[in-house]
């Protein structure tokens, strides 16, 4: 068994800026970066996403912040947002959710970043929230146990029937 601890990395979590459609399009536009959301994205969807961030962040108190490392460089996203879709999942959930560039993996960013999103949802009131996750991203599935989430439910996704996980966390428990 491994007993290092690894130091807790400084992360930064701000509401996306339009430019930050730019950067996460760069930072995303990476095939295995994606692999488990349809592959890259035009820089149009970045533009909607984060616009749609900047929505939730002014109504809800939350959304899905753009995450900066310790020297202010965008390396990806986490935070909490109303499921998006209206046919399948979650349907009137907040679902947590990250995604991170390539180059900033397995350094402890997503884990850190989602710890400090599950503080600020919990202070604006969320009771529970889901995160989906597609069976096969190893990286994800761990992040989600790391933040003590249960597995609720497997699924198979509308689209391409692929194998999901469901997972949940009640916030309004000690």
């Amino acid at each position: 068994m491994n007993d290092i601890t690894r130091p807790v990395p400084v992360v930064r979590l701000r509401v996306p800026t339009e430019q930050d459609a730019c950067e996460w399009h760069r930072v995303f536009d990476d095939p295995d970066v994606m692999e488990f959301h349809g592959g890259p994205a035009p820089l149009a969807r970045y533009e909607e996403l984060t616009a749609r961030q900047r929505t939730h962040a002014a109504e809800l108190g939350f959304c899905f912040w753009t995450m900066l490392d310790d020297s202010d460089e965008v390396i990806g996203f986490t935070g909490a947002q109303p499921w998006p879709h209206t046919s399948f999942g979650p349907v009137g959930e907040i679902e947590i959710g990250w995604r991170l560039g390539r180059a900033h993996w397995g350094r402890g960013y997503v884990t850190a970043a989602a710890h400090t999103t599950l503080e600020r949802v919990r202070a604006a009131g969320v009771p529970t929230v889901v995160a989906m996750v597609d069976a096969r991203n190893d990286r994800s599935v761990a992040v989600a146990r790391r933040l003590g989430m249960e597995l609720e439910e497997t699924f198979l996704t509308p689209v391409g029937g692929r194998k999901g996980y469901r997972f949940r966390l009640r916030l309004d428990r000690p």
